[in-house]
């Protein structure tokens, strides 16, 4: 069970590419449609008394879910805000343990896959009051292949690792520093949560995210630099095998060149703020939120008028 947690969450790295890619794979093919999202019917007046959208334009959210070949739910949770007027790129990690507001035994954000799918992941990100316009899911598979297949990856290790799980024939050192990582390694890398004396990440959950979220932006960058043609058939076979999605596919061919434009120094990294506690007859990450609120305005609110606490259904530990 800790294993295929552990693997889940690694499957978020793939997500920054996978449009990217879209893109590369299409450019003899094809067709790029601007994805079109559900507009509100009605029309708000501006201080000037003109009409205007209720939505910003070209600004777009998009759900990442992580999956393990449907042995399992899924504890790898991120939200992608597009803001292709803007040219920017926000991101923010749910931590698989967000306590939701639901009446289950168990009230963790990463319950809600495997009960209903991507719908159930969907719904309770919307609860917590962040708009969700699309969908990705991505197997896990894809990681170690992609990994591979751009030659690995230069990435700086933030501490060493030393753990051994004998019985799920998992071992995991790794010296602190710059180290070339094959996409193998690179999965250990950020499967790791904790040394064998209980040492690591000083909040492990916490931490891990850090150091995926730093791998993501490494891959990415190394992904926008390749120029050689030779890996198309390869990043093919990789997308179209493990990448699930309600967007088609010349939609996302249109956020590829979007996020060509855009690169990747203007990718941000969040994590939803809030602080594990021992709540509920378990141990939860208990949701801020005011802080909550202040961050989906400021990065990942789609509307032009700023959402309040009444948009919001947060479950808190008192």
């Amino acid at each position: 069970m800790r294993r295929r947690r552990m693997q889940r969450r690694i499957v978020l790295l793939l997500v920054v590419t996978v449009f990217v890619l879209a893109a590369v794979i299409a450019v003899s093919d094809g067709v790029i449609k601007k994805p079109q999202v559900n507009q509100p019917d009605v029309e708000q007046l501006s201080s000037t008394g003109e009409e205007q959208s209720l939505r910003k334009d070209g600004f777009y959210t998009v759900l990442v879910c992580g999956t393990d070949d449907g042995n399992g739910g899924s504890d790898t949770i991120m939200l992608a805000a597009v803001d292709t007027e803007n040219k920017t790129v926000n991101v923010v990690s749910f931590p698989r343990d967000t306590l939701v507001n639901e009446d289950w035994t168990v009230k963790k954000i990463n319950s809600a896959y495997n009960r209903s799918g991507i719908d159930g992941v969907k719904e309770q990100v919307e609860k917590i009051g962040f708009p969700v316009d699309f969908y990705v899911t991505v197997d896990l598979k894809a990681f170690i292949q992609l990994v591979d297949a751009i030659g690995g990856v230069d990435f700086e290790v933030p501490i060493n690792m030393n753990y051994d799980d004998p019985m799920q024939n998992l071992h995991i050192h790794y010296t602190a520093g710059m180290q070339h990582l094959s996409g193998q390694q690179a999965m250990e890398v950020v499967r790791f949560r904790h040394n064998n004396n209980g040492g690591g990440y000083p909040m492990q959950d916490l931490g891990r995210i850090e150091t995926q979220q730093a791998f993501l932006k490494t891959v990415a960058n190394k992904m926008f630099s390749l120029s050689s043609v030779i890996k198309i058939p390869e990043f093919a076979r990789i997308f179209f095998d493990n990448v699930k999605s309600d967007l088609k596919l010349g939609e996302m061919i249109w956020f590829g060149n979007q996020l060509l434009e855009i690169g990747t120094d203007n990718i941000s990294f969040s994590t939803l703020p809030g602080a594990p506690a021992d709540v509920y007859g378990g141990s939860y990450y208990v949701l801020d939120p005011e802080a909550c609120l202040a961050l989906l305005n400021t990065s990942f609110n789609p509307y032009n008028e700023a959402l309040t606490m009444a948009d919001m259904n947060i479950r808190t530990a008192g």
